[in-house]
C-alpha cells in the first residue's frame, strides 16, 4: 500500500466521523446542523463494491502464489525473440486484457520487476516500456465492470450488468490500445529498435527457469474457479445477482483449495493480500457522498450542469467526459466518481435520448484521465515507484510530458466515439 493511499483513507474517516459527530451533537440542538443520520450512512455503504474488491483481492492473492503473471511476461519475451517493439506490443496487450478482469495495481506490481530485468538486459532505459505499460493496464480497466473502481461504482449505482459494459466499451478500449501501440512506436521506436540481447535462446532459457510456473496444480485449479466466476460475471444480469456474489463465490472456493492444500497461509493472505486500507476508504468515501447527497448539495451542481448544458445531450456528454478526465489526471478519480453518480443519474433522466450514454462518458473521462499524470490513478504511482526504487526515477513532469498528450488523444476518441454511436 502506497502512503497516497493511507493519506486518502485518513481523510475519507475523518469527514465520515466529523459528519456523523456535527449531526448529533450540534444537530440534535439545532436540526439544521443535523446532515445525515446513522442508519442513512449505513445504507449509503454499497456492500456490492466492497465484496467485489473484497473478492477479486482473494482470487488475485491466490493466484500470484502460482508465478503465472512473471511466466506470461517471459512467454511474451520468448514470442517476441529480441524484437523489443514486439515484446511491448505483446506485453501492452496481456496487460491490458489482464487488466479488464484483476486489478490493474496488482497486475503492475507482479510485472514491473520482471519488465525491468528484462530491459536492463536489452539495456533499454525500463521506463520506456513501464509507460505504455501502466498507460495501456488503465485502459484495459476500463474495457469491463470489474476492470476499475469507477466501473463497479457506476454498475452498482446504475443496475448496469457486466455485458454492457463489455458491449459499449470493450471496443472502444481495443481502439484506444491500438492508439497507445502506435504513439509508443513513434516515441520511443529508435530506443526500442538500438536495444538488443547477444544470444536470445541463451537469455530465452534463463527467464524460462527464472520465472516459471512455481505451482502447476494451483494454477489449474486457480484459471478454472476464475473461468466459473467469468461466466457468472458474464450472465448474472440473466440471474438478477450483483456480480459481487460471483467474486465472493470464488474467492471462497479458491481459499479452501489453497488453505487445504497448505498452499496459502490463510492469515497471510488475509494481512496481505486485502487491501483493508482500500476498502475502508470505499466505506467512508460512502458515507461522505450519502451526508452530502442527503444536504441537496449534489442536486444543485446537476441543475446548474443541466443550465450549463441547456439540456443539450451533446454539451452534457462533452462536460462529463472532460471534466472527469481532467479531474482524474490531478485527483483521485475514485471520489471524484462518487460524487457524479446521482448527478449523472438525474441528468440521465432528464436529457432526451441521454440512455446510458452519461454513465459511458463518466466511465471513459475518470478511467482514461487517470492516465494523465503519474498521480492520476494508483497504478501509476505504484509502478514508478518501483522503477524509483530500482534506479530509475521520473518527474512528474517527465511522465506528463509522455502520458497527458496520450490522454488527451484517447479521450477524444471516446469523445467521438459516444457521439456517433451512443452506446
Amino acid at each position: 500500500m502506497c502512503i497516497r493511499d493511507s493519506h486518502r483513507t485518513i481523510a475519507a474517516l475523518i469527514g465520515a466521523a466529523l459528519m456523523m459527530v456535527i449531526s448529533y451533537t450540534i444537530g440534535t440542538i439545532d436540526p439544521a446542523y443535523h446532515i445525515i443520520s446513522f442508519e442513512r450512512a449505513i445504507a449509503s455503504i454499497d456492500m456490492n463494491v466492497i465484496f467485489l474488491l473484497m473478492g477479486m483481492m482473494i482470487i488475485v492473492g491466490v493466484l500470484k502464489h502460482t508465478g503465472v503473471f512473471q511466466w506470461c511476461a517471459y512467454f511474451a519475451y520468448k514470442l517476441a525473440r529480441g524484437r523489443v517493439f514486439l515484446l511491448a506490443v505483446y506485453l501492452m496487450i496481456f496487460t491490458a486484457v489482464a487488466s479488464s478482469f484483476l486489478d490493474n495495481v496488482t497486475t503492475m506490481l507482479l510485472l514491473t520487476g520482471v519488465a525491468i530485468e528484462i530491459c536492463v538486459s536489452l539495456s533499454l532505459n525500463p521506463l520506456y516500456l513501464l509507460i505504455p505499460l501502466v498507460l495501456a493496464s488503465n485502459v484495459g480497466g476500463t474495457a469491463t465492470l470489474i476492470g476499475d473502481p469507477p466501473n463497479i461504482m457506476i454498475g452498482s449505482y446504475a443496475g448496469l450488468t457486466f455485458m454492457d459494459f463489455v458491449k459499449a466499451l470493450a471496443l472502444i478500449c481495443g481502439v484506444a490500445t491500438i492508439a497507445l501501440i502506435i504513439m509508443s512506436k513513434l516515441i520511443w521506436g529508435k530506443a526500442y529498435s538500438a536495444a538488443k540481447v547477444e544470444n536470445v535462446d541463451e537469455y530465452i532459457n534463463e527467464l524460462k527457469e527464472e520465472y516459471k510456473i512455481t505451482d502447476p496444480s494451483l494454477l489449474k485449479y486457480g484459471l478454472g474457479v476464475l473461468a466459473f466466476c467469468v461466466f457468472l460475471f458474464l450472465t448474472h444480469g440473466y440471474w438478477h445477482m450483483e456480480v459481487s456474489i460471483a467474486a465472493l463465490m470464488g474467492a471462497s472456493i479458491m481459499l479452501t483449495i489453497g488453505v487445504v492444500s497448505g498452499k496459502v497461509d490463510l492469515i497471510e493472505l488475509i494481512e496481505k493480500d486485502i487491501e483493508w486500507p482500500t476498502l475502508m476508504f470505499f466505506i467512508f468515501l460512502f458515507i461522505i457522498v450519502g451526508a452530502v447527497e442527503s444536504t441537496g448539495l449534489l442536486a444543485i451542481i446537476a441543475d446548474a450542469i443541466l443550465h450549463l448544458s441547456k439540456g443539450s445531450f451533446v454539451a452534457a456528454c462533452a462536460l462529463i467526459i472532460w471534466v472527469a478526465a481532467i479531474m482524474s489526471a490531478f485527483v483521485d478519480n475514485i471520489p471524484f466518481t462518487a460524487t457524479m453518480l446521482p448527478i449523472v443519474a438525474y441528468l440521465s433522466q432528464v436529457i432526451p435520448g441521454a440512455g446510458n450514454t452519461l454513465w459511458w462518458a463518466l466511465a471513459l473521462g475518470a478511467c482514461f484521465g487517470g492516465n494523465g499524470t503519474i498521480i492520476g490513478a494508483s497504478a501509476n504511482v505504484v509502478t514508478m515507484g518501483i522503477a524509483e526504487s530500482r534506479g530509475y526515477r521520473i518527474t512528474f513532469g517527465g511522465f506528463m510530458k509522455t502520458a497527458f498528450p496520450y490522454m488527451i488523444l484517447s479521450v477524444l476518441i471516446a469523445h467521438a466515439w459516444l457521439l456517433i454511436f451512443r452506446p
